[in-house]
């Protein structure tokens, strides 16, 4: 059997898939060249760059499964995939730690203008009364979403001493056994919140979810955190309420478009900016490639994977 391995993996993964007898190709193809040679292939394993929509699956005759090195699949015709009866398998765990610390790095940015301090030290000043920050102690950090990514962020806020709220669609005891963390509704955590980090996927319900409306409830001195997916903040209404002043500052690790082009957000100071790269650490990529390389290697041989995306499609290992 063959699989397609596209959008750079760990080499490590790349050896799994061999050593589990899988004849392995690694291209980086663009679209027109993927929907010319998917035909070909029994398995694919995609990162960020490489999409897979309708049109390009339906030319996928033999493709028997579908891995995503990494957690986020709205780059997979997920429908699509379970119409044409094929498993998407991810790497839920793979990137918890990295993007976590980097939410946290976002906070740390904010709160001591390291970026801001950076560039105006690098243009020969020394504009000491400008930067004087606030700190993390103390803060109350408003966590939405507290899946695996969510839970770690507040951990590691603990050690700083900050006290945490979050929201989620069901209540998470254990998590606020294990800091401290306060239940509260959305509004609330708008309202009481002196950093937001959202931790939540992108989907229809989610979408334009931090708009001019939610913005505005904020506090004026709030920083709010995305290094999750593009899309969830309106980055129009962003823009708006930190140029205005509605909300002191803001970072971001992904957009609703990738690249953003010529984004109004690079013109203003209180923001930072990263280019997605919260699961861009060498361990992060390790873990994610071998990963789903192992859950792929499954699904070939007749398996039930782990880390099962559409799960409508469980019952074929059931019995």
């Amino acid at each position: 059997m063959r699989v397609l391995v596209c959008d750079s993996v760990a080499k490590e993964a790349v050896e799994m898939l061999k050593a589990a007898g899988l004849e392995t190709v690694e291209a980086e193809p663009s679209p027109e060249e993927l929907e010319g040679m998917i035909g070909d292939f029994d398995g694919i394993i995609v990162r960020s760059r490489t999409k897979l929509p309708a049109p390009i699956l339906e030319k996928a005759g033999r493709l028997k499964v579908i891995g995503r090195a990494g957690i986020g699949v709205d780059n997979i015709d997920v429908a699509k995939a379970t119409e044409m009866g094929i498993p998407v398998v991810n790497a839920p765990t793979g990137s918890t730690v990295s993007v976590a610390e980097l939410a946290v790095g976002m906070m740390l940015s904010l709160a001591r203008y390291i970026p801001t301090a950076t560039a105006s030290m690098k243009a020969g000043k020394w504009e000491k009364k400008r930067f004087k920050g606030t700190e993390l102690q103390g803060k109350t950090l408003g966590l939405v979403g507290v899946g695996r990514i969510g839970q770690a962020v507040g951990r590691r806020a603990v050690g700083f001493g900050m006290n945490i709220i979050y929201h989620s669609r069901t209540r998470k005891p254990e998590f606020e056994r294990e800091t401290g963390a306060r239940y509260v509704d959305f509004h609330t955590l708008l309202q009481e919140a002196d950093i937001i980090s959202n931790h939540l996927p992108l989907t229809d319900e989610t979408r334009g979810m931090f708009n001019a409306e939610r913005l505005g409830m904020m506090k004026p001195t709030a920083f709010l955190i995305n290094c999750a997916r593009g899309g969830i903040v309106d980055e129009q209404a962003l823009y708006d309420a930190l140029r205005e002043g509605k909300i002191k500052g803001a970072a971001l690790d992904v957009y609703e478009n990738e690249p953003p082009g010529d984004s109004p957000l690079f013109s203003l100071d209180n923001v930072v900016l990263t280019p997605h790269i919260g699961a861009s650490t060498k361990e992060a990529q390790m873990r994610a490639g071998t990963i789903v390389a192992e859950q792929v290697i499954k699904v070939l041989r007749g398996e039930k994977p782990d880390h099962l995306v559409n799960r409508e499609l469980a019952g074929r290992w059931e019995g």
